[in-house]
């Protein structure tokens, strides 16, 4: 009997083994992460794991796919120094009201972020494309509501962007504090902080408490923390 289920066990293993080797790629968590697999629970673990190598890759890649465009940065000392940083310019036919600087995996999450569900959940909501993203930024060498006892925030290490509005293309301005408020405007907006989730460590919003009223902070600390 022992040998009989060890030889079953051997079967099973081997079956599963065949089965990841014909998986599509975007359902088999061992394979690399893919610009074009699907929003999911495998693709937020993948964006988990990215090795520096592989996601310089991908941004690389999403810039010749104009996903995206970014410029490299020399690396900077001090309190909060950075390295493998890029500056995010816009997200294709998406612009921004300033540039800001990212860490590859931010830089990256971001740009799927926009393209596989900010763009299309705005032509369905709102009926119009978006065209803009304002923020109020992503580096600041600072701790966790300035407070002095507290740990370092996500955005010292240009780990986190706070967006504070859109603008779509037929000339509507939309702002987190005031669309928040609006029954034309919340369901999408608490779509795309929702959708958001999949993509970042933790996404919060005005629900979180009162220093998030007008913007979503979008971080990658955690694995979808998203209250």
């Amino acid at each position: 009997m022992k040998g009989k289920g060890l030889i079953i066990c051997l079967v099973i293993i081997a079956a599963m083994t065949a089965g990841y080797r014909w998986l599509p790629s975007h359902y088999n968590p061992f394979a690399p992460l893919q610009l074009d697999d699907p929003p999911g629970t495998l693709t937020q673990f993948k964006l988990r794991r990215l090795t520096p190598e592989h996601c310089e890759t991908l941004l690389a890649q999403a810039n010749a796919r104009q996903l995206i465009r970014t410029q490299s940065v020399a690396e900077t000392g001090g309190e909060c120094p950075l390295s493998n940083v890029v500056r995010v310019r816009n997200f294709g036919p998406v612009s921004l009201s300033s540039s800001f600087l990212a860490s590859c995996p931010l830089a990256l999450s971001s740009a799927l972020f926009v393209s596989q569900q900010a763009q299309p959940l705005t032509r369905t909501l709102m009926g119009s494309s978006l065209t803009r993203i304002d923020h109020l930024g992503s580096f600041a060498c600072r701790n966790i509501y300035h407070r002095p006892d507290a740990r370092r925030s996500e955005h010292a290490s240009a780990q986190a962007l706070d967006i504070s509005g859109f603008t779509l293309d037929n000339g509507q301005r939309v702002s987190v504090l005031r669309g928040w408020q609006n029954a034309k405007t919340e369901p999408w907006l608490r779509a795309l902080l929702s959708a958001s989730c999949g993509y970042f460590g933790n996404a919060l919003g005005p629900d979180y408490n009162a220093a998030h009223a007008n913007h979503f902070h979008l971080g990658m600390r955690g694995f979808g923390y998203c209250p």
